[in-house]
């Protein structure tokens, strides 16, 4: 193509990478050290085609190609081409007939999803991976130009919550409103409607502090599924990490979201982004060359076979090479874009164990947590890790380095464990209960290293959790064959939906027992968006690919006693801080004289070691005061009693207070609309947790 006369090329610079803009044009820098040749390429629309102008980057540094170009500005629509050699039993996979997007691209004029033309190979009779000739410029979004920000700046009104005092909701950004009443029709499913006053009123009438979102980093909807007429609904196959994805936009997705968090902060609510780094959309060797299997396969990628394979510790075809310095810097780049043009307030890592791997393994010290605990942007953020993936050694939870805390499935299957039955010593439900001690009592953390939850959009909902025994994902069309098969679920009788009215009673009645075990556990507790209003995926326990009334959350008969229970029990939590304390209890005497923690069996006595071990034991309480020899635990007056009960009906002893601080009933999870008595004995039901305190006001 020749180049547009009002283009100019001078050097520029080899940073910032991606393309930035200057007063007269932009830079552009692309990592690409084995290329032959980089080019720019800038699209326009003329009679409903597009024509492509190629300019090649004539200047390199470091293994950066660079430019600065005049003359192009907001608005310009553009994506990347690099030559070179395609061999790829030698990790090389160049190919110029493939439209690349820029892994530093600020917004897409519109979503990803797979393509035949995508495909960088061809794949022969003998696995030869043939050099796919085909143009893929006609279904490849292009990167937009972004302008300088407008509209109120969300840096500047962050609520700044205390990690410990933060209750988050984990939502999908289109599932939570793409069938809701109240949202206008236009904006439901999009950032806009997240932000409607119908939502806010929800969210800040239950009480949650904290929104952790699913992917908005542009993904793609991957060959599996578009060839089984499914959707990527979770998003977590990226292909540009700077980028909100456009499918969730009415208009601009990088306006919008920037106007979303400045209302939830508004409102009082910090944002969290799950985000994915440690694979990308590309797949395995069959996948489509979208960016980086492009630009720079064996700098980008973990390789296996002299290059030939992909190293897969993440099952989804491909692992990114973080340990790798330049790959590192996109991360950091990226994690910093989100944290100051969005105002986000925090990340959940996904399959954060890979992001920390080195080629010899995860490494706890290794240059991923250096960088982020060094860099004065992030440092401070909320910062939470899934803390697993498919690797050998997979499994680290409790071993990541402050800040982070961690996703805590051991309390999501202790408490499971528990509610249905099993031994109290099996499930560890005292040690969860208060924070999970023997996961995270080390190298500083506290018991906010710790995020509880009891479901996630991983598995089944609360609902299902009580009405399921087994998953039933035959919609995923895998033959079932997908999601968790051991989930400690009970249906209490009868599998799925039912009309017998004892069962729905049961059922409501663990649900509470169960929400309120996590909202009175020491740790960070983490609400599933729908668990509040009873919402159900049909025994759904992988609904990745449900971009529909399965997958999103149904309205349309919310359980309005649950909602108000768990505002109830959320309020709670909020009132009484010795439910949400900074370091563990470990019975240690405080300067009043009594035990910061203390355990009873109904009779009042302390039990033994064997009552732990005895399956049949299942009725006991806990006593919790200020944590001892800690100055903010010291300074906390009174105490709370927390009864549980997952066996009979049983009488309890309260230990003895002062006349002017009796015991109070908080919350009853068996009789919900009991309201605040002074009480001196009490009877607990069966399958119930009750609250109770003195002193703390």
């Amino acid at each position: 193509m020749t180049l547009p006369s009002t283009n100019r090329l001078a050097p520029g610079r080899p940073g910032p990478l991606g393309v930035s803009l200057t007063a007269d044009g932009v830079n552009v820098a692309l990592w690409a050290p084995e290329a032959e040749a980089v080019f720019f390429c800038l699209f326009n629309e003329q009679d409903g085609q597009q024509d492509e102008h190629r300019i090649a980057l004539p200047y390199r540094q470091g293994g950066i190609w660079h430019a600065h170009i005049a003359g192009i500005g907001p608005g310009a629509r553009y994506g990347i081409r690099a030559a070179g050699p395609h061999r790829p039993r030698d990790g090389l996979r160049f190919n110029v007939n493939k439209l690349l997007i820029d892994p530093y691209a600020r917004a897409l004029d519109g979503p990803l999803r797979y393509d035949p033309l995508m495909a960088g190979c061809v794949h022969g009779p003998d696995d030869d991976l043939l050099l796919d000739e085909r143009d893929s410029a006609p279904v490849v979004p292009k990167a937009i130009i972004l302008g300088p920000a407008s509209g109120p700046d969300p840096t500047q009104n962050r609520p700044g919550h205390e990690l410990s005092d933060l209750v988050i909701y984990e939502a999908h950004l289109k599932g939570l409103t793409a069938a809701h009443p109240e949202v206008p029709a236009e904006l439901r499913g999009r950032y806009a409607g997240l932000g409607h006053p119908a939502v806010l009123e929800h969210l800040q009438s239950l009480g949650v502090n904290a929104v952790e979102l699913l992917p908005v980093q542009a993904f793609i909807d991957d060959g599996f599924l578009v060839e089984q007429g499914l959707r990527n609904y979770w998003g977590y196959q990226p292909v540009a990490w700077f980028a909100p994805e456009p499918r969730y936009a009415q208009h601009d997705a990088a306006a919008e979201l920037r106007a979303l968090v400045h209302t939830l902060h508004e409102a009082g609510i910090e944002v969290i982004l799950d985000v994915v780094y440690n694979h990308s959309g590309e797949g395995d060797a069959r996948g489509p060359t979208l960016n980086l299997r492009g630009l720079n396969n064996t700098g980008y990628y973990r390789l296996l076979d002299n290059g030939r394979h992909y190293v897969n510790d993440t099952g989804t075809g491909n692992t990114l090479a973080v340990h790798n310095p330049m790959v590192l810097r996109l991360v950091m780049d990226s994690l910093r874009h989100w944290a100051e043009y969005f105002g986000v307030d925090g990340f959940r890592f996904d399959l954060a164990v890979a992001v920390g791997r080195n080629e010899q393994g995860f490494d706890a010290r290794g240059a991923f947590f250096q960088a982020i605990r060094q860099d004065p942007v992030l440092a401070g953020l909320k910062l939470i890790a899934e803390p697993w993936d498919l690797g050998p050694g997979g499994y680290q939870l409790g071993h990541f380095p402050y800040p982070f805390a961690q996703w805590n499935d051991r309390y999501r299957d202790g408490v499971r464990r528990a509610w249905r039955g099993d031994g109290l010593e099996q499930a560890k439900l005292g040690a969860r209960l208060l924070g999970s001690a023997d996961l995270f009592d080390h190298s500083g953390l506290g018991p906010t290293a710790g995020i509880n939850f009891l479901s996630a959009h991983d598995g089944f909902t609360l609902h299902d959790v009580v009405s399921y025994a087994h998953k039933h994902n035959e919609a995923n069309l895998e033959d079932n064959r997908d999601g968790h098969s051991e989930n400690f679920t009970d249906n209490l009788g009868v599998e799925g939906p039912t009309e017998q009215e004892e069962i729905l009673t049961a059922r409501s009645q663990r649900v509470r027992g169960m929400l309120t075990t996590l909202l009175v556990s020491q740790g960070v507790p983490m609400l599933l968006a729908g668990d509040e209003i009873g919402n159900s995926q049909q025994g759904n326990n992988n609904a990745y690919a449900q971009d529909n009334e399965l997958g999103w959350i149904d309205w349309s008969a919310p359980d309005r006693e649950l909602f108000s229970y768990a505002q109830r029990l959320i309020a709670l939590r909020g009132r009484l801080p010795l439910l949400r304390q900074r370091n563990f209890l470990h019975g240690q005497t405080r300067g009043d004289g009594h035990p910061d923690v203390s355990w009873l069996r109904p009779d009042g006595t302390t039990p033994s070691p064997e009552d732990w071990l005895d399956p049949e034991f299942r009725s006991l309480a806990v006593v919790l005061r200020g944590v001892a020899e800690d100055p903010r635990g010291e300074a906390l007056p009174g105490a709370v009693l927390i009864v549980l009960n997952l066996g009979a009906e049983r009488d309890f002893y309260l230990p003895p207070t002062s006349a002017d601080q009796p015991w109070q009933l908080e919350v009853d999870s068996a009789r919900p609309e009991a309201n605040s008595t002074v009480v001196d004995s009490y009877s607990a039901a069966a399958q119930s947790v009750v609250v109770l305190s003195n002193g703390c006001y």
